[in-house]
This record gives C-alpha cells, sequence and structure tokens, in this order.
C-alpha cells in the first residue's frame, strides 16, 4: 500500500525527494501519514481537498481484501 501512495504523489509533487509515508498499524485499522516539503501541501490536498479524498478512497478501495480500515493523513 505505501509503493501505491508513493507512485500516486511523486509525479503531483515539486519535490518529491522529501516525499515521506509512515505507516503505523494497529488491530483494527492501518494509518498512513504523508509528509512532503510545504510547497507541496496544497497539491497533495487539492482544492476543496478533492486530490486527498480521491487519495482515500484509491487506498481504501486497494485495501478491499483486508478487514481494516485504512486511514490516509497529511502532515
Amino acid at each position: 500500500m505505501k509503493k501505491l501512495l508513493q507512485t500516486i504523489l511523486e509525479p503531483m509533487l515539486e519535490h518529491p525527494e522529501d516525499l515521506q509515508i509512515d505507516e503505523s498499524e494497529t488491530q483494527y485499522n492501518v494509518s498512513y501519514k504523508i509528509s512532503v516539503h510545504e510547497d507541496d501541501v496544497g497539491r497533495v490536498i487539492g482544492k476543496g481537498g478533492r486530490v486527498i479524498k480521491s487519495i482515500r478512497i484509491i487506498v481504501s478501495n486497494a485495501n478491499h481484501g483486508s478487514s481494516k480500515k485504512v486511514f490516509v493523513d497529511v502532515d
């Protein structure tokens, strides 16, 4: 899943070298924290949060085989 996030995010960033994805997992959910350069935060969130919402939907649908809920947050 981390690789999927990286594949989605890197092409849209001006500073892809600053992309960091931290994963934490509990019994019931998996959480991904995305850290990017301050100039790229707006690109990841998108107008009205459309881009991050789309990323969350893609990641959630890719996780359909697991019973764990997936969370994606931008730092």
